[in-house]
């Protein structure tokens, strides 16, 4: 496994050892050893999920205030564009962005720490989205930055309007969000 810090830091692009001939690949797709000593924690993930989502789907940026969740984010089928934000007040990369595409050929997943915004939108046909998480979803402490706040100024490589959920819809900008304590 090849780990990569991005820009910011806390945030780490993994590229899984492959081995793939004619009959398909396999890899492994999560190891907690590996994991922690690529990423410089010791958290345990508690959930996994598993999202499809169209062409044109934007999912988030979703965080909670309670119970944040750290997430460790693939795609094992289709193509996606997937962003997190800073948003740890006090963090000296606080409101910046980071974003990598994610697909069933790259087989890279991300690892977004707790503290983080997430998002993502599906570039191909359609996606199916795999993730874990460090804690368990909470929906009362949920909350949705909008994904084109001009603050943030995310450059989606995606043309057009994005299809929304209603709770993505009514996301708000990073100066009125309520953030983490």
């Amino acid at each position: 496994m090849k780990a990569t810090r991005l820009t910011i830091p806390d945030v780490v692009l993994i590229e899984p050892k492959v081995f793939g001939d004619a009959r398909g690949f396999f890899f492994e797709s999560f190891n907690q050893k590996a994991f922690n000593e690529a990423t410089g924690t010791s958290h345990q993930f508690v959930q996994d999920n598993h999202s499809r989502s169209a062409k044109g789907v934007l999912r988030g940026l979703h965080y909670q205030v309670e119970q944040p969740q750290g997430k460790l984010v693939r795609v094992a089928r289709g193509r996606v564009w997937d962003v997190a934000v800073d948003i740890r007040q006090g963090s000296p990369t606080f409101g910046q962005w980071v974003g990598t595409e994610l697909s069933e050929d790259n087989q890279h997943q991300l690892w977004v720490p707790p503290g983080f915004a997430h998002g993502f939108v599906v570039l191909s046909d359609s996606a199916d989205f795999l993730y874990k998480t460090t804690d368990y979803y909470a929906p009362q402490h949920e909350r949705c930055i909008a994904w084109n706040d001009p603050r943030l100024a995310i450059a989606w490589p995606y043309a057009g309007e994005p299809q929304l959920s209603a709770k993505d819809q009514a996301g708000k900008s990073l100066a009125e969000a309520q953030l983490c304590p």
